[in-house]
């Protein structure tokens, strides 16, 4: 069994996440955990922490929620979580990948897009965890991932066969062609990997991730799925 772990804010796209956590497991099974993350409130008063911790869920979200109890109750072998966690730090992010013993955080693009600065700080704790990200896409949700292009970082010194390992070890891509890096240069390479994923039939992108410092800044830079829309598959180092 497989276990995926989902932060969401109850959008319409975590359908389609908990929908790809469903085709990774295969007929293996899962469990999926959908996070919710909110500010600890601030007071000394239990009664009033108690009060400020009571958030109902909207109608759209309530929707959502049974929109994917629904998927799973009509899906073998399937078990479906909510985690409504309070306050958030590297350590607790840590604990909480150990304890469900995640296999693959899949990161919904209207969760990234979130302005609260809670959310913003799960994104970059998630990228510091040893646990692969799936980034979704902005595309309509496709029912598997067959076809992927390898962003190869020069830096990393990895070679593309020992990507493909871990791939084959964990997942059911296969990378059909790669390109150097082009994160600081995309406006010249956009064409060439717009021919390539056209070409290949491509349908995933797949990158390798260091730690860096939590850093929260005013202008966010687009990252790769933002910029093509396709999902992309982010690996930590360490572990490809």
């Amino acid at each position: 069994m497989k276990n995926f772990l989902i932060p969401t804010t109850l959008k319409d796209d975590t359908i389609c996440a908990v929908k790809s956590a469903i085709s990774q497991a295969k007929s293996s099974g899962c469990e999926i955990i959908l996070m919710m993350v909110s500010d600890a409130p601030d007071t000394f008063s239990s009664s009033a922490y108690l009060r400020e911790m009571r958030t109902g869920l909207t109608a759209s979200q309530e929707i959502v929620l049974e929109t994917c109890r629904y998927m799973i109750d009509h899906t073998p072998n399937c078990k479906i979580k909510v985690h409504n966690q309070y306050g958030l730090s590297s350590p607790i992010f840590k604990h909480i990948i150990d304890v469900f013993a995640v296999k693959l955080v899949i990161l919904p693009m209207s969760y990234k897009q979130e302005t609260k600065r809670i959310h913003q700080y799960l994104v970059q704790l998630a990228g510091n965890q040893k646990c692969p990200i799936l980034h979704l896409g902005s595309e309509q949700y496709r029912e598997d991932f067959n076809k992927a292009l390898y962003i190869e970082n020069a830096r990393a010194n990895m070679h593309v066969k020992d990507v493909q390992q871990f791939l084959n070890d964990n997942f059911s891509f296969e990378i059909v062609s790669q390109t150097a890096n082009f994160d600081d240069n995309y406006e010249k390479f956009a064409p060439y990997l717009s021919e390539a994923i056209s070409k290949y039939d491509i349908d995933l992108l797949v990158e390798t991730r260091k730690g860096e410092k939590i850093k929260f800044k005013k202008t966010k830079k687009k990252d790769m799925n933002e910029r093509l829309g396709l999902p992309v598959l982010s690996l930590y180092e360490e572990m490809a």
